[in-house]
């Protein structure tokens, strides 16, 4: 099977033989665009063409679309606006938005954004192979093209953390006969891929005689033998470079250098000077988000955020169009399916201002109006979620001295690794701190906060216990979320154990989400009963209470920007240099388990 279908369009040789008549004058278009400067993305041009659509694909673009018109054709007059092919988000994480896949479409499609390529390896931790497929079976409903990568890493890192489900070749192998699985998602266990582990080998290699794309995730500074042994091994992206170097060396070895804008990753300035100022070819860089949650698609946006922050870093308007639309149609073998306004292609177009301060103000996807100035105008068909929900196991009530770690005996200060959080950026600090010793418990002090890891998936009541740098807390306070990238099981933040049991259990009770306490009260809250990953509420419900637990955050002293999604990855061990898991902290530039007291 392809991953070129859709449900509600016809593949483009069933469409042919209509494409053609319409091309040809023979038979009339179901909407024409007209009186617009189209982007080619192909030529990087700008051209005074129109648009003609049948059964949902381009049938004609050029000069005068006027033989395409009958009696029936819907016309569009774009009074001299620009029309751009649909964006494309090439690496992301549906879960991160807080939102099912069609609320995630509803947020996103009135922003531009036509189709995404999204690896679910977060529900896939809870729930395995029968969360990927809810996952694909409502994305393959929408009046957009949401793809799916099979997750790669169940769990990231195997003998440092467990998970909900574990997948292995098998279920990769299974998940790439379905359609609308486009490649492997992100191949977190680069130091399994350095060293020839036969499980990671095995799933890119069912990748690769699938003919699909393998995604890559390499977070580590070193681009020394390390990393051209993990180029090696298959991963054709990476989307964890944070520096101009990263993406030069990822671009030299054939790979695509994806740069993320997400809601705390602000990677593109860093990297696109490769472009704009060595002069390195563009087709080798594509835009993408990774994690965007709620709060910051309702606001700020999604990949026109992206895409306007690319050209405000000085990429040429057209480049950056190319890199979230052809150039990522190209990796996923889907150039003559999606990424640009051509014949036989998916008819996904925007009609916008100005690529510089691009605004969607008519979205076309799949050939139908989905949006205008902003506001839907497609319903999406939504999934029941009933069995992706009690996710929340945590087996008994938790107490205040669960979260307590103790000291050596006779102890009055103990020196303490502590995780150190780098604002707007995935990788952590390894610290060493000084602790007081309280009735022989060692206490956060200072900036220094507790972490605990708390397991949710198979109810054994573990909490692993440790300390964090950077937030800004202060008071008596918690933050508990079973947003915990990737295991997700539960991550408490605090200056208070009270506070931390409290929110650990109020969470187990809603069935998973975000809460935060302060001095025994609950201040902010965000159901998330989907797998403890995401609410079927719409998405400005859902970023309102976001938005409400950010102040609660400020409030609490937080200064850190977008701070959840900060806390939400300090499980990830998969990204140096400390984290913590369910087995114990973890020293991620060794990838072994390492003690808290030094």
């Amino acid at each position: 099977m392809t991953p070129f279908t859709h449900r509600t369009l016809p593949t483009w040789p069933e469409a042919a033989a209509d494409l053609i008549a319409v091309a040809a004058g023979r038979a009339r278009a179901d909407l024409v665009i007209r009186d617009v400067r189209l982007a080619n993305v192909h030529t990087r041009e700008t051209l005074d063409w129109e648009i003609a659509i049948r059964r949902g694909r381009f049938a004609y673009v050029g000069p005068d679309a006027s033989h395409c018109v009958g009696e029936a054709t819907e016309v569009i007059e774009g009074e001299g606006m620009v029309a751009a092919p649909g964006l494309i988000d090439a690496h992301m994480h549906v879960e991160s938005g807080m939102l099912t896949p069609a609320r995630f479409a509803e947020a996103v499609v009135p922003r531009g954004t036509t189709a995404m390529m999204a690896d679910p390896h977060e529900i896939a931790n809870v729930l395995g192979l029968p969360g990927v497929r809810m996952m694909l079976d409502e994305a393959m409903g929408l009046p957009c093209s949401m793809f799916m990568q099979m997750p790669s890493c169940a769990p990231s890192a195997p003998g440092l953390e467990t998970t909900g489900v574990e997948l292995g070749p098998d279920e990769v192998a299974e998940a790439m006969g379905w359609d609308g699985i486009v490649g492997l998602g992100e191949m977190m266990n680069f130091p399994g891929v350095v060293h020839g582990s036969q499980q990671m080998l095995a799933e890119m290699a069912a990748t690769a005689a699938a003919g699909r794309t393998i995604g890559g995730h390499y977070a580590s500074p070193d681009l020394g033998p390390a990393f051209h042994a993990y180029a090696a091994g298959g991963p054709a992206d990476d989307h964890e470079g944070t520096s101009e170097a990263d993406a030069v060396a990822r671009m030299r070895q054939g790979m695509r250098a994806m740069l993320r804008l997400g809601s705390a990753w602000h990677d593109v300035a860093a990297q696109i000077t490769a472009v704009t100022k060595r002069g390195l070819d563009p087709r080798g860089v594509i835009l993408c988000t990774d994690d965007c949650y709620a709060a910051t698609l309702v606001r700020d946006g999604h990949m026109d955020r992206v895409l306007r922050h690319a050209i405000a870093c000085g990429c040429d308007p057209l480049v950056a169009l190319q890199m979230c639309t052809v150039n990522a149609a190209t990796h996923f073998g889907l150039e003559r399916e999606l990424g640009s306004i051509a014949p036989g292609r998916r008819a996904d177009v925007v009609l916008t201002e100005t690529l510089e301060g691009f605004e969607a103000k008519v979205v076309v996807a799949l050939g139908a109006v989905v949006a205008r100035d902003g506001d839907l105008a497609a319903g999406m068909d939504h999934a029941d979620w009933a069995a992706a929900k009690g996710t929340v196991r945590l087996g008994r009530a938790l107490t205040a001295g669960d979260f307590a770690l103790a000291a050596p005996a006779g102890a009055e200060t103990v020196e303490a690794r502590v995780i150190g959080v780098v604002e707007n950026q995935a990788p952590t600090r390894a610290l060493t701190r000084t602790l007081p010793v309280r009735d022989g418990v060692v206490d956060g002090e200072g900036p220094t906060c507790m972490i605990a890891l708390v397991e949710r998936h198979r109810a054994t009541g573990g909490v692993v216990n440790a300390f964090v740098e950077g937030f800004g807390y202060a008071g008596d306070m918690a933050l508990a979320s079973t947003v915990a990238h990737d295991s997700h099981h539960m991550i408490v933040v605090g200056t208070s154990r009270a506070d931390m049991a409290a929110a650990a259990n109020r969470l187990a009770d809603v069935g998973g989400g975000a809460c935060l306490f302060s001095d025994g009260v609950e201040r902010a809250m965000v159901e998330l009963p989907v797998a403890g990953l995401m609410s079927d509420d719409p998405a400005p419900a859902v970023a309102a209470k976001a938005e409400g637990l950010a102040a609660a955050m400020r409030d609490a002293g937080c200064t850190m920007n977008e701070a959840f999604m900060q806390h939400s990855l300090l499980a990830l061990v998969v990204i140096p240099e400390l984290r913590i898991g369910d087995l114990g902290l973890v020293d991620v530039t060794k990838f072994e388990l390492t003690e808290v007291l030094a």
